[in-house]
């Protein structure tokens, strides 16, 4: 395990932790329950972080027993250049996510706006969520093949992926926490926040996917052009 394993992986969890699932539904929760009922909210961010977790889990096994049979094919140029291909064509897909984009095709704006409810609730709000994000969760899926690429043993990537998760979920609780201390004079700047993330989410998804497929682009470069003989 590298320092620059662990700093790619924090730049995805990064990337993870604006996606509509783990800021942007946590900030209508924030907003839309009372300060007093913060157990809803946390039960949600809980819920998505195992959820992202298990789904890891199952990622990196799933993935192992792929790598343990074709071996040293994972790694050899031809295996690097379909890295590069697909990093280089997600970052052309990400234009593809600009709101000018979508806004020259008529394209509707979409809305969603959770309320707080009780754990039960939560819970199913939150897998919900997961589920949705699954097909899109570009960061994440990223940083399982890099950490699969790795080669890494059980014992190191499973705290890297609850490290991960905890990344990914610290900016939604670093804003209760300021909301807890700050009362109402935090809530118009929350409030814009909130607004300015759903007119900005396909901004954010176009962002998200362009960086991840620099970050894959750039570690197949490194490994076909710059890697020692």
């Amino acid at each position: 395990m590298t320092i620059g394993l662990m700093l790619t992986l924090a730049a995805f969890a990064l990337v993870d932790s604006t996606s509509f699932g783990t800021l942007v539904i946590p900030l209508y929760l924030l907003l839309a329950g009372e300060r007093s009922r913060v157990s809803g909210q946390l039960v949600y961010l809980g819920t998505i972080a195992v959820f992202y977790f298990l789904v890891g889990v199952a990622l990196m096994l799933g993935l192992s027993a792929v790598m343990d049979g074709l071996g040293e094919a994972l790694h050899s140029e031809v295996a690097y250049g379909v890295q590069l291909a697909l990093g280089v064509g997600l970052f052309a897909l990400s234009f593809r996510f600009d709101p000018k984009y979508r806004a020259k095709r008529g394209l509707p704006e979409r809305r969603f706006e959770p309320r707080v409810g009780g754990p039960r609730t939560m819970v199913l709000l939150g897998l919900t969520a997961g589920a949705v994000e699954v097909a899109t969760m570009v960061p994440y899926l990223a940083a399982v093949g890099v950490m699969t690429t790795s080669g890494l043993p059980a014992a190191q990537w499973l705290p890297l992926l609850a490290g991960y998760v905890l990344v990914m979920i610290t900016p939604p609780l670093a804003l209760m926490g300021l909301r807890a201390v700050t009362g109402a004079r935090l809530e118009s700047r929350l409030e814009r926040l909130r607004d300015w993330l759903a007119r900005h989410s396909a901004s954010m998804v176009s962002w998200a996917i362009g960086i991840i497929g620099f970050l894959l682009a750039r570690d197949a470069a490194v490994q076909l052009f710059f890697a020692p003989e």
